[in-house]
């Protein structure tokens, strides 16, 4: 399966904005936006203007690297959004919320959504008691979701764990730290994500 190699910080540089890619460094002085508030590469620190596709293609790829997908994996979720009842911009927000890797990480059991999609892959969590390995699916209310009792004392997932108090929990979510589990209480809502995200740019490039 394909994926990105590079430096996760060139793509927070090349967006503009935090991307919470890299889990505590985003919290530190030694995040690259910080640092170096400009795109990377030599004309990085020119002055750019986007037309109107350049900017809605750049809220595309922010909101793709933000939640770690593909252009493929993307287009397939705005398109089972555009499907749905309701705005496909918040449609397409909420399928986003809803994988696994990215509850996972809104939980508090990882720093990252990459994080988190290691450790599904590796067997590390469960869904109401069984086992699962793939980040994609979709969490539904009532859900429980928690870590494998062979798992929890998994040094990353610990560290993570200790870490959540800086960190603000979704209201959609709940979780109880010493049990190792969090509960999918309602669906989110678009209020749930306070990120900069304007979806309404993504649905116009797709309208295209």
């Amino acid at each position: 399966m394909a994926r990105y190699l590079g430096s996760s910080c060139r793509l927070c540089r090349r967006e503009g904005t935090k991307l919470f890619l890299k889990g505590d460094r985003c919290f530190s002085e030694k995040c690259a936006i910080e640092r170096r508030a400009y795109p990377p590469g030599q004309h990085g620190q020119g002055r750019t203007r986007f037309s109107d596709y350049g900017v809605q293609l750049r809220e595309k790829q922010k909101v793709k690297r933000m939640y770690g997908l593909l252009e493929k994996q993307f287009r397939s979720t705005f398109k089972r959004a555009s499907g749905m009842k309701g705005r496909a911009g918040e449609n397409m927000l909420m399928l986003l919320e809803r994988r696994l890797d990215n509850t996972v990480y809104r939980m508090g059991f990882a720093t990252s959504r990459n994080e988190a999609r290691q450790l599904i892959k590796h067997g590390h969590f469960q869904i109401n008691g069984k086992k699962v390995m793939t980040p994609s699916i979709l969490v539904k209310p009532g859900a429980k979701i928690g870590v494998r009792e062979r798992s929890q004392k998994v040094a990353r997932i610990v560290a993570a764990l200790d870490a959540l108090e800086g960190r603000s929990l979704p209201a959609w979510l709940e979780i109880e730290k010493e049990r190792f589990e969090g509960t999918v209480k309602q669906m989110p809502v678009r209020e749930d994500i306070t990120l900069p995200i304007d979806e309404q740019l993504i649905v116009e490039l797709y309208s295209r």
